[in-house]
């Protein structure tokens, strides 16, 4: 004999229960976001901001739903953990991305020298995390100075001109035609200081472009200023080294890196000569944490 079994009703063992999202969810979910929008500010200090983290941490659909949310904005999340908080960075098209026309109208630079400020931003990541095991630690702390940068980039110029002269290269292209120059070249022959009548440096030096892009870096929670030696030292954060990770495919940062970058004793980082290549030459407006 069979037997018969009823199936006109579904079973319910098994069968997952959907979490109505509430306003209130919603709310928390947004807010959270506008925390990890605030770079400077620290899960640590900040109660209500450590207990969205731990929620977004143990509760997964509220982890979908600030997701969610962020990438509604045009933002990407790097990483959501107590040491980072919420650390987002934009994509292209978000509202929110900062472009280098942008930036360089903010710091009254000169449309002709964004490449320039690309090239300190690019500089300052290289120098920050010289090597990918410091970029893959993260308790890595990475320390750069004003100076130092622009000492980097001026060794890394003369280890481009010496590239270009042993093959044969114009170095030394028409000076009416900036367009034409590789942005090594113009940063060789910009000057390092220069003078004001007050002894301040002007914001066209190098040096002043460097401090420029380390005081855009530290107002973005990026950075933080440690003193006043070498023109100005910094030391990195968890949200800075989030950010290099994310954009250490760019060809611009590659193309520096492969010049052979290591730290020295003192923490001074310093070039090595590079294994035979093609000539790199810099990509312009394509500065860290820029969007072309």
């Amino acid at each position: 004999m069979t037997e018969h079994v009823d199936r006109s009703e579904p079973e319910a063992a098994g069968t997952p229960t959907a979490v109505a999202v509430t306003p209130a969810d919603a709310a928390d979910a947004a807010r959270l976001v506008a925390f990890g929008l605030q770079s400077k500010l620290q899960p640590a200090r900040d109660q209500e901001y450590a207990d969205l983290l731990r929620r977004h941490r143990e509760d997964p659909e509220f982890a979908r739903l600030a997701d969610a949310v962020a990438a509604g904005l045009g933002l990407v999340v790097l990483e959501v953990s107590p040491r980072a908080g919420m650390a987002v960075t934009a994509a292209e098209d978000s509202v929110f991305a900062v472009r280098m026309g942008d930036y360089a109208r903010r710091t009254a630079a000169d449309s002709g020298d964004r490449f320039l400020h690309g090239l300190a931003h690019l500089a300052v990541a290289a120098l920050a995390f010289p090597r990918p095991e410091d970029l893959a630690d993260d308790g890595y702390i990475g320390r750069v100075t004003v100076n130092g940068v622009d000492a980097f980039v001026r060794q890394a110029c003369r280890r481009l001109e010496e590239r270009a002269e042993e093959r044969g290269e114009n170095t030394d292209p028409a000076t009416d035609a900036p367009g034409l120059e590789a942005a090594w070249r113009i940063w060789a022959r910009r000057s390092a200081t220069g003078a004001t009548k007050d002894a301040r440096r002007p914001a066209a030096s190098t040096t002043g472009i460097v401090a420029k892009a380390l005081a855009f870096l530290t107002d973005s929670g990026f950075l933080q200023r440690t003193g006043d030696e070498s023109g100005g030292t910094y030391r990195t954060t968890a949200r800075y080294q989030l950010q290099v990770r994310d954009m250490a495919g760019s060809a611009a940062l590659a193309e520096l890196l492969e010049l052979g970058i290591v730290p020295m004793a003192g923490g001074t980082p310093s070039l090595l000569p590079a294994e035979d290549g093609d000539d790199l030459d810099l990509v312009a407006d394509a500065g860290l944490p820029f969007h072309s």
